[in-house]
């Protein structure tokens, strides 16, 4: 097999780069952002700097929950509270380092058959597309660990990546839900910690999940001339799902996975990404008001708000398979609980060894199972 020369090599990487318009999808999602709660500069400032202090006052709190020694030096990551438009950025660089490869891959398969001028066409296209997806997601988004943002060339975030608190978020839904900020703001920066902690005390889980995640972006490039048929036919699927009393399915795009490769990938990333959202969601539920004063009443607030969303945001999360990420938080919470309650806190973080020791989707729905394999 011959090896690809340097020169082909770069320009391979940068044909990948115009096929998705990385800049443009960040600056369509800036300008398509709703506006956030009106702030003055005094009120912005402080809250930066409380929710700074919330995200330190936490990571003590993950110690205690979770025994992960990982949890008492984060100081390979750091904590950036971010506007709406700066999130949507740090997410088209990461999708960037996440889908890089597999476009690469894609395109040396097709060499010569993509010209320069269908891909600067198809990279404004996608990012245009794309930046709306953020622009919608970026209102929605409390906050996120970022794992993959050190990977980007020319990053400078530290080697573990990178914390992102939404200010504007988190401001908004506290006074909708008419709760105390700093009970609220520590609330949710233990959920986000805990995700942090979670990449630390695994250093190997972001390559595993980057892998996985080029695995499966590749084997749909590498199908891309029937991803338009599979297209309309999730569509389809979609529609009748949004039909009065239809069953909730996983989300139109979810739907465009129809190999038995396709379906086992996503299968374990949706195993893992049950494990590290459940995990989550037991750390902010082992809070009680010791922690958060008012935590039981956030909890219902928070909870209850779901049940208000309208018909356009109910179609659009569906579309995204959004409403599947909410059963992910149940399934995985359920996961963890009831080895916990088996095997635990310290038989639970054998999950943390190594990616062979990561469940999988039939044991995410029979923990049981994940016991005995573990020998637990």
């Amino acid at each position: 097999m011959e090896t690809p020369s340097p020169a082909g090599s770069a320009e391979t990487s940068a044909q990948a780069q115009a096929l998705v318009n990385w800049e443009l999808a960040a600056s369509t999602a800036a300008r398509l952002t709703p506006a956030g709660p009106t702030l003055g500069a005094k009120e912005i400032g402080a809250a930066v700097e409380n929710l700074r202090l919330m995200a330190d006052l936490s990571v003590p709190h993950v110690h205690d929950i979770t025994g992960l020694e990982a949890a008492r030096d984060l100081r390979d990551s750091s904590v950036l509270v971010v506007d709406r438009a700066s999130w949507a950025k740090a997410n088209t660089q990461s999708f960037a380092v996440m889908l890089q490869p597999a476009i690469e891959k894609m395109l040396e398969g097709r060499r010569g058959s993509i010209s320069p001028g269908s891909a600067s066409v198809g990279g404004a296209i996608t990012g245009s597309q794309l930046g709306a997806i953020l622009a919608f997601l970026s209102s929605k988004v409390l906050g996120q660990y970022d794992p993959f943002s050190a990977l980007a060339p020319g990053s400078m975030a530290p080697a573990a990546g990178r914390l992102l608190l939404v200010a504007p978020n988190i401001i908004s839904v506290e006074r909708e839900l008419n709760v105390a900020p700093e009970d609220f703001r520590l609330w949710v920066c233990l959920h986000e910690q805990t995700h942090r902690v979670q990449f630390a005390a695994a250093p190997w889980l972001r390559h595993h999940m980057l892998d996985q995640i080029e695995g499966l972006s590749g084997h749909l490039l590498g199908n891309v001339d029937s991803i338009m048929e599979r297209a309309a036919a999730a569509a389809r699927s979609l529609k009748d799902r949004s039909a009065p009393g239809a069953a909730p399915g996983r989300g139109a795009i979810l739907d465009l996975l129809q190999d038995p490769e396709e379906k086992a990938a996503i299968s374990h990333l949706t195993a893992v990404m049950s494990l590290l959202e459940g995990h989550a969601n037991v750390v902010m539920d082992a809070v009680d008001a010791s922690i958060v004063p008012s935590v039981k009443t956030i909890r219902q607030r928070f909870n209850a708000r779901g049940k208000d969303r309208g018909a356009v945001e109910k179609f659009i999360r569906s579309l995204l398979g959004l409403d599947a990420k909410m059963r992910q938080y149940s399934d995985g919470s359920k996961f963890v609980r009831e080895v916990v309650d088996a095997v635990g806190m310290a038989g639970f973080n054998r999950v943390w060894e190594s990616a062979d020791h990561l469940p999988t989707e039939p044991e995410i729905h029979d923990p049981k199972l994940w016991v005995e394999r573990m020998g637990l």
